[in-house]
């Protein structure tokens, strides 16, 4: 995806804040949604880009006026090094861990109590062996994350993927 698309895919008035905020892109691969997210925020925020597999060259096209602070940690396996998170955006990610509800609990203690989530998903219960194990389409996101207290759940956006197999959604939820 190109980052004009994603930065399109995951717009909300919610992302577009007066003060510094930090946020937290767990699973951030490449940087394209961290680079996406980055151009909501305004200056002096920060964006802990987090991957288990960290690129030495790893060079994110955020704007200068945000700080992208890569870190290498398995979020699955690991306890999460952040506390008072502003928001967490998770790209094509939360399909990879098994016990979803236990790690949406984990997501919570990283989070400020209005701290915001952003998802991006396939829009599929569907499973494809290695590449989306476990599937979390919108209508299991919207269970998921009720079942957790949340009280917001919004779908965002929704494009085609380029797989064909089911639309890619965004959300955000708090």
């Amino acid at each position: 995806m190109k980052l004009q698309e994603a930065i399109q895919l995951i717009q909300h008035k919610d992302l577009s804040v007066d003060t510094p905020v930090t946020w937290a892109d767990l699973g951030c691969g490449s940087g394209t949604f961290t680079a996406a997210l980055a151009h909501y925020l305004p200056a002096g925020s920060t964006i802990y880009a987090v991957d288990k597999a960290m690129s030495p060259d790893l060079h994110i096209p955020a704007p200068s006026v945000v700080e992208v602070s890569p870190y290498q940690l398995d979020f699955v396996k690991h306890e999460l090094p952040f506390a008072s998170l502003n928001g967490i955006i998770m790209a094509n990610a939360l399909h990879y861990v098994k016990d979803q509800a236990a790690f949406v609990r984990k997501l919570q203690k990283a989070l400020r109590p209005d701290g915001i989530l952003v998802m991006v998903e396939y829009d599929t219960d569907t499973p494809v062996p290695v590449w989306v194990p476990y599937p979390l389409s919108f209508t299991r996101l919207k269970k998921l994350f009720s079942a957790a207290g949340y009280g917001h759940i919004e779908k965002i956006g929704e494009r085609p993927s380029i797989y064909g197999r089911a639309n890619l959604y965004a959300s955000l939820i708090k």
